[in-house]
């Protein structure tokens, strides 16, 4: 005989319960608003740099209100803020952060490397699988390697503010098909307002790429003004993955 509907309501119940307690709901990437009035970075994270970008994108903790977030100033500069962390997108599908951007690039164009630049972008890399490469592919990934470090990413997302491009939009990037652009906001109308972004990643490395998503081997900020010579302020608030529940 099978149980009865309270007690197999009950074993559901406490099921549940320990699922829940082993993987929680939310990770919290990017706490920001809870990293304490501090000098220097949040806690966890470090300087993403560039070897051929002399000049770093300014990053640090300020109050927005009440609210602490991560402050970026970029002068003719390029670099972002990482945090390396192992996440399972088909476990954590959903990433939500809040932005607020100051001002577009006027010669910003993610159609083109002169124009490879974004008042901000939320970059997420993902692991190399020698599984899912082909001769070719591996090829690339190891003088990827010898040229840029032992890091670099396999596939990245970057979830951009554009100037000119349509929302929605996922073009590759001008330098490598390995990384591309999700245009999340795209000019002025929005400028100067805090936004909280919701994406569905493992969705958009699915239309992306045409396959099933990576895992993912870091989370990074970045306000990047290098190749159009302008300047960009930007602020960052807290960065969440989170399951997709029914």
């Amino acid at each position: 005989m099978g149980m009865t509907w309270p007690i197999a309501s009950a074993a559901l119940l406490s099921l549940a319960a320990v699922v829940s307690a082993e993987t929680p709901v939310l990770l919290e990437v990017g706490l920001f608003s809870q990293a304490g009035e501090r000098d220097g970075l949040p806690a966890g994270w470090k300087p993403l740099t560039f070897k051929n970008v002399p000049k770093p994108t300014q990053y640090g903790l300020v109050k927005d209100g009440e609210t602490l977030v991560v402050k970026a100033v970029s002068e003719a500069a390029a670099s972002g803020l990482i945090r390396e962390i192992r996440i399972d997108p088909n476990e954590y599908p959903i990433v939500q952060w809040r932005w607020k951007v100051a001002n577009v690039l006027q010669e910003g164009d993610v159609t083109k490397k002169s124009g490879d630049d974004y008042p901000a972008r939320l970059y997420i890399t993902f692991e190399y699988d020698p599984e899912r490469a082909g001769l070719f592919e591996k090829a690339k990934y190891q003088a990827a390697k010898a040229i840029f470090g032992p890091d670099v990413p396999f596939r990245a997302l970057n979830y951009i503010w554009e100037s000119k491009a349509a929302k929605g939009s996922i073009i590759p990037n001008p330098y490598t098909d390995w990384t591309m652009m999700v245009v999340v906001e795209s000019g002025t109308a929005r400028l100067n307002q805090w936004i909280t972004e919701e994406r569905n990643l493992a969705e958009d490395f699915r239309r992306a790429f045409n396959e099933p998503p990576l895992m993912i081997s870091g989370v990074a900020i970045m306000t990047d003004t290098d190749n159009t010579k302008e300047q960009a302020t930007a602020y960052y608030g807290d960065i969440l993955f989170k399951k997709a529940l029914p």
